[in-house]
């Protein structure tokens, strides 16, 4: 029986490498503007075409190679950042593994323009899925020029389940705020399809941070500084009053690398106890520095997790940090008794008059076993009870507090409150009845036989949440809020199907500042938002302004609805051409229904009622989630055996 265990040529290794190095586009650039930074340039640029699938540029102006380390760099395992195993546990570089441009030229073609500084010519070196095709002296400038095209033409299955442009784009942005926000002293310059989407020029890390995420978050952040003989901690963190409902400005840094860190996110988290509004996440930026002897960066193959050696005492350091900065900046909320707008409360001794005890007046006479002193209590007796309810509108101012209520000699027969109410026609006469709701009192029908004959459906609104009315079967229950989204999801698929939406223009058009990533999202939805009533321009530096929103979307802030709309997409990274429709459709629903605790008039819910079952399935909502339910008249009746 022959041998069957055999090793695999070159170019199918590189290529089952290349799956661990080389994800998508966004790989690609990460890894050569780490080895740009390695190589000490200032000044780095990415070109994308395509978001990178027809075209990546990387161009530096670092130190550049020698015409023998250009060729061997694209050599597996080639890297000039570690010579022995024990190197590994003192990295202060980006790469080092040495796959990385071995992994890249397997799977794309790379062409490399590279000089040193005291050399006249530099060398170009050209290689197209893994094979070396020229290597000649050229003329270019002192640093490295990358050039990777067409990514993965030669693995069809891997270029088949890239994502859209956009999302590729997203991915790429993502990678780049991450390096750029950890090296303010180096100016990043990135390109997309000739738009200039990023330019940082040199500044320090407060300004790098505002000109990544826009101005806004300039008043949103606060300094962290600390320093131990574990770690030195410095960076911002936000405030908890304008944090947000969504991740996406939450950074860790661990000696000039980006890092996941779930544990230290929960000390942050922590510090933050009883200070966030509910389900928001505050922006930080966090930067560590510490021995490299403490901490294992090469336990993940995108190395963008990091394992210290004593986790639970840097959780400690950064929590107390943290909160230290809150309360340092006057973040946690505080009472200040020296405000001139405080409360003026007079002393004791500033009173004239003599203050004395009040006088109880006793009646010792009083029996209450005297016949004539007990009355049976009656449930059924619905003559005073209802006084109780509502009173009667017109006579409600003629309630008064007598002047001698606070008085020290109190009198028993005095009462605070005088009513001029005759509580025994109460409930009996229908004009008293129908002021008493008018001023918000609940007026709850009976489901007899009567009014089954009437045209107009009575309906309970039960702790403005739920709204209830008699049928055949029994009682059906509706969930308000969910109708309204089922209403509005329907509203909406209608009108992108029949691209004709219509718009509510704004009296004050709303201009919104996003970061570039949410900035892309947006420009990428832009067609579909307004075909169903958006009226949305793009302006410059990645700022949009609302002129109109649909009909259909009543009182919700429009940056509440954008915000949701952009995280939706992020959480969910679908494939825009393809579920368009609902996705737009159900994050404006999610952002823009009525919700819970709003009470509703008789014309609103019989409008909702209408609504929700015109719809088709008006059952359950775009989610799934249940609309109607009916309680039986048999429950009902073995409830109350």
């Amino acid at each position: 029986m022959s041998d069957i265990i055999h090793l695999l040529p070159d170019s199918v290794a590189n290529q089952i490498k290349a799956g661990e190095v080389v994800q998508r586009p966004s790989s690609v650039v990460k890894e050569l503007i780490e080895n740009s930074i390695d190589a000490g340039a200032d000044n780095i640029s990415i070109v994308l075409k395509d978001s990178g699938k027809t075209l990546i540029q990387i161009v530096d102006n670092g130190k550049g190679m020698s015409e023998t380390d250009a060729r061997m760099c694209f050599e597996p395992h080639a890297t000039s950042k570690i010579a022995k195993a024990s190197d590994l546990f003192a990295i202060n570089t980006m790469g080092f593994r040495g796959e990385a441009l071995s992994s890249i030229s397997s799977v794309a073609e790379v062409e490399l323009k590279t000089r040193k500084e005291e050399s006249e010519l530099g060398t170009q070196i050209i290689i197209r899925g893994g094979e070396f095709i020229k290597q000649e002296r050229t003329s270019c400038s002192v640093g490295c020029n990358f050039l990777v095209k067409n990514l993965f033409y030669n693995v069809p299955a891997r270029r088949k389940f890239l994502k859209a442009d956009s999302t590729e784009l997203r991915n790429i942005i993502t990678d780049f705020q991450r390096i750029s926000l950890t090296y303010p002293e180096i100016k990043f310059r990135l390109i997309n399809n000739d738009t200039e989407i990023f330019n940082l020029p040199v500044s320090n890390l407060r300004q790098r941070i505002i000109n990544i995420f826009g101005k806004q978050l300039n008043s949103k952040i606060v300094n962290v500084d600390c320093e131990t003989s574990i770690a030195k901690i410095h960076g911002f963190t936000g405030d908890p009053q304008k944090a947000k409902r969504k991740y996406g400005e939450q950074f860790f840094f661990v000696n000039g690398r980006f890092m996941k860190h779930p544990y230290l996110h929960k000390s942050i988290m922590n510090a933050y106890d009883k200070l966030l509004p509910t389900d928001s996440i505050p922006s930080y930026f966090i930067y560590f520095e510490v021995d490299p002897k403490i901490i294992d960066i090469n336990i993940h193959p995108t190395k963008t997790e990091i394992k210290f050696e004593d986790e639970q005492a840097l959780f400690q350091i950064l929590n107390a940090t943290v909160r230290e900065s809150l309360g340092k900046f006057n973040i946690i909320p505080s009472i200040d008794f020296d405000e001139d707008n405080s409360i003026d409360i007079p002393s004791l001794g500033s009173r004239e008059e003599e203050i004395s005890a009040p006088k109880i007046r006793v009646n010792s006479n009083y029996n209450p076993f005297e016949e004539n002193n007990t009355k049976p209590y009656n449930p059924f007796d619905t003559g005073d009870y209802q006084s109780t309810i509502a009173p009667d509108i017109e006579n409600f101012e003629n309630y008064k507090i007598e002047e001698a209520a606070f008085e020290p000699d109190i009198q028993p027969e005095k009462r605070i409150f005088q009513s001029k109410v005759n509580n025994s026609n109460f409930g009996k006469n229908p004009e008293v009845s129908k002021r008493a709701s008018s001023i918000n009192q609940t007026r709850i029908s009976s489901f007899n036989n009567e009014e089954k004959k009437t045209d107009t459906k009575q309906y309970i609104q039960l702790k403005n949440r739920y709204i209830i009315t008699q049928v055949k079967s029994g009682l059906m229950m509706i969930d308000q809020k969910r109708a309204h989204e089922k209403i509005i999801y329907e509203n909406i698929i209608t009108s992108m199907e029949n691209h004709k939406g219509t718009t509510q223009q704004s009296l004050f058009p709303e201009t919104i500042e996003l970061d570039a990533k949410d900035f892309n999202i947006i420009l990428s939805l832009l067609e579909d938002l307004r075909t169903i009533g958006f009226n949305i321009e793009p302006l410059e530096n990645n700022t949009i302004t609302i002129n109109g929103t649909p009909s259909e979307i009543e009182n919700c802030p429009t940056k509440r609805i954008i915000e949701e709309l952009i995280q939706h997409f992020k959480d969910t990274q679908s494939d825009i051409k393809t579920v368009i429709k609902e996705d737009i459709a159900l994050s404006i629903t999610k952002s823009s229904t009525t919700g819970h605790n709003k009470t509703l008039t008789t014309t609103e819910i019989n409008n909702l009622i209408d609504n929700l079952f015109a719809c088709p399935s008006p059952n359950y909502t775009p989610d799934g989630k249940q609309i109607v339910t009916i309680i039986e008249m048999n429950d009902i009746k073995s409830l109350l055996k």
